[in-house]
């Protein structure tokens, strides 16, 4: 029996994966005094005149919104909210296994960016995080940015996450091959949500992270070739990229565009390479290729056009760049430290937090296993440091 069919049958028998527990057993009146009325009265007056207090009285601390409009799920598209909810459900059982934290599904029907921004706003104060989720470029760029005066943090995770992840990755790739970021030629394929953000985190320097190591040339790429100033057809997103990208103004596909280069970074389509087009790359390149569930050239291909490493978004290789290395530690960070946003030096303190996580990285282990559970707390401690310094 294959995956979809077992896991069909799982989440029918199952009808549903998440329940809602309480903490305490309400077995008599003394107990429903306490945890209703008359008694809820106390702590709801205490939060009245002290409002942090809500953090210490109250779910809010350690819960998190999984927000979602359902346009942009994993690779199949825009499905909507009623067909996302699995997704979601799945997003919440990794909160809870690897940090503890409360995830709750929030499918949106509408996909409408003004009516999600309000939407969000006003159902914050039960929450102590909101990550955003499967919504399509370049919708979910203004909605993340415009919420992210509200108080608590808001973190779309799959620009961020995936770029922390494959930050960690190419820190330790450097670290086995003694290269430096600042020296390497990087081909992203990809400009949607996960694409710009990891052009931005290699690219771009920030007021916050003056240190930060741009990488020598950056090329992104998508599914009409290399994004440059020749092209008419680019959203204001896409323009924004030729600020810290293609320095040299080229034109051109995928493929031209990786002949010499030192990494590959996929977020696109499937079996976009083969073993001919790895062989017109620097010597011992890197290949991240993440396309779900078919990437865009497999390992054994990749290898035998003489990667050096080769990292998938699947869990049946090794290698797997998947963001339950990121999402759980930053909001536990975060929340830990009741920090209002994740800021960028947070999200690289995550990387190098994912990437040393591995003391001695090999070519088939440059990032650490999904499963390892101390990883979480690795990048959760990393995060709450610098939101103290913030």
């Amino acid at each position: 029996m294959d995956i979809f069919k077992r896991a069909l049958e799982l989440h029918e028998s199952l009808k549903g994966k998440l329940n809602v527990e309480n903490k305490l057993d309400v077995q008599s009146k003394e107990d429903l005094s306490l945890v209703y009325s008359p008694g809820v009265a106390e702590p709801c007056k205490v939060i009245h005149t002290f409002p942090d207090k809500v953090y210490d009285l109250t779910i809010k601390g350690n819960t998190v919104a999984i927000v979602t409009d359902g346009s942009a799920v994993l690779g199949l598209g825009n499905i909507g909210a009623l067909a996302s909810i699995p997704v979601m459900e799945g997003k919440a059982m990794l909160f809870k296994r690897f940090a503890g934290i409360n995830g709750f599904p929030i499918c949106l029907e509408t996909q409408d960016t003004e009516e999600i921004i309000h939407i969000v706003k006003n159902i914050a104060p039960v929450f102590g995080g909101i990550n955003l989720e499967d919504i399509a470029a370049p919708r979910c760029f203004e909605i993340e940015e415009r919420l992210q005066d509200i108080g608590i943090p808001v973190f779309h995770d799959d620009q961020h996450g995936t770029a922390i992840v494959v930050l960690a990755a190419l820190m330790n790739f450097c670290k086995i091959t003694g290269r430096k970021i600042k020296d390497l030629r990087i081909v992203i394929n990809g400009a949607g949500a996960a694409g710009i953000a990891i052009s931005r985190y290699l690219g771009k320097t920030d007021a916050e992270t003056p240190n930060q190591e741009i990488a020598k040339e950056i090329i992104v790429c998508d599914s009409h070739g290399i994004v440059g100033p020749l092209r008419t057809d680019l959203n204001d997103f896409k323009k924004a990229l030729l600020d810290y990208t293609n320095p040299n103004g080229i034109d051109g596909t995928v493929i031209e565009a990786i002949v010499g280069a030192d990494v590959f970074i996929g977020v696109s389509k499937e079996n976009l390479l083969n073993r001919d087009d790895i062989r017109t790359m620097a010597k011992d390149p890197l290949i991240l290729a993440l396309a779900n569930p078919i990437p865009e050239i497999f390992p054994d291909e990749a290898y035998a056009g003489g990667a050096f490493a080769v990292g998938t978004g699947r869990s049946d290789f090794p290698n797997q760049v998947n963001n339950v290395l990121a999402f759980p530690g930053i909001f536990l960070g975060a929340l830990r430290s009741k920090a209002p946003r994740i800021t960028l030096a947070m999200k690289f303190a995550a990387a190098a937090a994912i990437a040393n996580g591995i003391s001695n990285p090999t070519r088939e282990q440059i990032i650490p296993p999904v499963m390892d559970e101390s990883i979480a707390h690795k990048v959760a401690d990393a995060v709450a440091s610098f939101a103290e310094k913030a």
